[in-house]
């Protein structure tokens, strides 16, 4: 298959680019590494009218902290962060969740900005950047607005973002390094889009957990957080049981999706199982930098 005709347009500058999408609006879509949109204009489900290529925009290829806020920019490319000392140290969470995102060709030229603006409920980073309380930075031609995650991610391929508007950062805050992480994912082959994913940050103070974070990724139309499951693991101390309980509880709470690839129980019974790993994953590292 090939694409319909579109107009390719290459700005200079991101008051160009944006110019541009003030001008076109939905006719119009952004490609920065593309491995999303490519696929779905050669199937015809997107048919933009004009693409707009920011890949000349060098000022937002970046990876740095600032103030406690580890800020990423829309052409910082997978590979790229994947193999970041930056995220290593201040968010080890999307680090160890790099190891299951998609093969090296793809990680080569796609961007963590463009997997966010895709969406899709089955990718490693909307989990991650929920779980991290990650916020987008949206510019329009007229100025800009943060997002948090919870509120950007809004469905299948759907996010808060306007037609006008380009996501030119992300912004995480710097994890504290005696958080414990984890990140847990069954796919049908490695690189592929998760049948379920976990994500969990945990902090213990006193033997007990003090704070619990539990994200999912391909179990529902989005990437989605329990914070009722989370408020059963605040105040107990960790244990096998405890994980089993609280995994059983998020199988019955998620409305769960089905594809050719796993039905309803089976996604159920990947979140029974992937859920107590993290959990007990993320609790291990907590108590061992604890002990540091």
């Amino acid at each position: 298959m090939k694409p319909a005709s579109f107009e390719y347009l290459r700005p200079n500058s991101l008051e160009e680019a944006v110019g541009l999408l003030a001008q076109y609006g939905d006719r119009a879509k952004v490609i920065a590494g593309g491995q999303s949109l490519v696929p779905m204009m050669n199937f015809r489900f997107a048919r933009p009218e004009f693409l707009v290529d920011i890949n000349g925009l060098g000022e937002l290829d970046y990876c740095r902290i600032d103030k406690g806020i580890l800020r990423i920019g829309a052409l910082a490319r997978h590979a790229a962060l994947r193999d970041s000392n930056v995220i290593r140290e201040a968010c080890p969470l999307m680090s160890e969740a790099y190891r299951y995102v998609a093969h090296a060709t793809v990680r080569n030229r796609g961007t963590l900005c463009g997997s966010l603006c895709h969406a899709d409920p089955a990718a490693e980073m909307p989990a991650v950047a929920l779980a991290c309380g990650a916020a987008m930075v949206l510019r329009c031609a007229t100025g800009e607005r943060v997002v948090p995650a919870s509120e950007f991610l809004q469905g299948l391929y759907a996010t808060a973002a306007n037609p006008d508007e380009l996501l030119v950062e992300v912004q995480i805050p710097v994890l504290d390094p005696q958080i414990g992480y984890a990140f847990e994912e069954m796919s049908v082959r490695k690189g592929d889009f998760a049948l379920t994913l976990v994500a969990s940050l945990m902090a213990l103070q006193g033997g007990r957990i003090k704070e619990a974070v539990v994200a999912y990724g391909g179990v529902s139309d989005r990437a989605i957080r329990l914070e009722a499951v989370e408020r059963r693991l605040v105040g107990q101390a960790p244990s096998h049981d405890l994980f089993v309980s609280v995994a059983a509880d998020a199988a019955e709470a998620i409305d769960v999706n089905e594809d050719v690839h796993g039905d309803r129980e089976y996604r159920r019974e990947l979140i029974r199982s992937l859920t107590p790993r993290a959990l007990a994953q993320a609790a291990l590292r907590a108590q061992t930098c604890g002990a540091n």
